[in-house]
């Protein structure tokens, strides 16, 4: 009996150590073709800013334009003749190319920018500046990615929160007119979030006044951090308001129908034969099988939310991400460009590898990394 437990115990150890083991491998794996997906994007992405090195060309006559002006205007060089001026034009110009890398050829400075974009390492922007006067490209994203991230996880929580509720409650009454108004209200998810923002800026902003049309905070800035919080979650109803309505309706009765189809399940009889309350048999039985697709739908959600964010942004003049992507696109800011871009692929890329290990947490029958699963 004793020799028996000595023996477990080892296997014990070596069954845990298995377990981290296929964790670690899967996690890593996971994380390189995660990664590996990123890299391929963003390389993408980098070609289409600059649009095959045409940007590079813009870049070469704008340097040559604003040394151009500079000579003109330098009153050192007004005794050169004009054969000297040009020549001293030309070595300032080529001099400013080849510190900008400009001289070589695109197909291997785009490996330098997909370095630089995957580190954020981008320098200084070429058009744009953060709220403090900064020109780097980091900072300036760093400042907008709060704000992005504050308005997409204030919508996200409370449209998860309330789908599910109302979903479960709707399985509950089947058929009833509030769950045909929602069937028929589906179809209006079609509408995107900043269509839908539109109609409620027209409504609470401009005609009954109650909200403001856009920005994050009033201007100027209240002083003490209390007002200073509650101008913000004012400047926040609207846009959360749009995303939420936009995708609500559809999602309800997406859920609504998987628990209408796990509420039909034999074991779910049995709960009910057992005696167990609604409130356990529709946690246990009902909403747990159902997560882990439910959370395959809301991911596909958020994803496509943080694409979009461009338009809803900047209809509501939020300073995100969305909108600094709009502005960088139409001042041709490649480096802003091609940072934002980067900043969505990692976001999508952190969305997709906790999506998995969120199965795991919610779904005892998958086992991560075991047996290729």
């Amino acid at each position: 009996m004793v020799k028996s437990l000595e023996q477990s115990q080892p296997d014990s150890k070596n069954r845990r150590f298995d377990g981290l083991f296929r964790v670690l491998n899967y996690t890593l794996v996971r994380g390189v073709v995660i990664f590996l997906t990123i890299v391929v994007g963003v390389y993408l992405a980098i070609l289409v800013a600059n649009g095959g090195g045409y940007v590079d060309e813009i870049r070469i006559a704008q340097i040559k334009e604003q040394i151009g002006l500079q000579v003109a205007s330098d009153e050192a060089l007004r005794d050169f003749t004009l054969q000297e001026r040009r020549e001293f034009e030309n070595r300032l110009v080529q001099q400013e190319i080849e510190r900008l890398n400009l001289d070589k050829p695109f197909a291997l400075r785009s490996f330098g920018y997909l370095w630089q974009g995957l580190t954020l390492d981008l320098g200084r922007a070429e058009y744009l500046q953060s709220d403090s006067g900064s020109a780097y490209v980091r900072n300036i994203i760093g400042e907008r990615l709060g704000a992005t991230l504050l308005l997409f996880a204030t919508s996200q929580l409370f449209l998860f929160g309330v789908s599910i509720i109302f979903a479960l409650f709707l399985s509950r009454r089947y058929g009833s007119p509030l769950d045909k108004l929602v069937v028929g209200l589906a179809p209006t998810s079609a509408a995107p979030s900043w269509f839908i923002g539109i109609f409620l800026i027209l409504i609470f902003a401009s005609i009954l006044g109650w909200l403001p049309f856009g920005g994050m905070v009033e201007a100027p800035p209240p002083q003490s951090k209390l007002a200073y919080a509650l101008s913000v979650i004012k400047h926040l109803i609207l846009p959360a308001s749009a995303i939420v309505v936009s995708s609500i309706f559809s999602t309800v009765y997406y859920w609504r129908t998987f628990f209408l189809i796990y509420s039909s399940e034999d074991y779910v009889d049995m709960a009910k034969a057992k005696g167990l309350t609604s409130s356990v048999i529709e946690r246990r039985y009902v909403l747990r099988p159902t997560l882990p697709t439910i959370i395959t739908s809301f991911a596909l959600t958020l994803i496509s939310l943080w694409t979009g964010s461009i338009i809803l942004e900047t209809v509501f003049s939020w300073p995100g991400l969305g909108r600094l992507t709009q502005q960088a696109i139409n001042l041709f800011d490649t480096p802003v460009v091609v940072g934002t871009v980067v900043i969505y692929a990692y976001l999508l890329g952190v969305t997709v590898f906790l999506l998995d290990i969120i199965y795991v947490l919610v779904d005892p029958r998958v086992k991560l990394g075991g047996n290729g699963a």
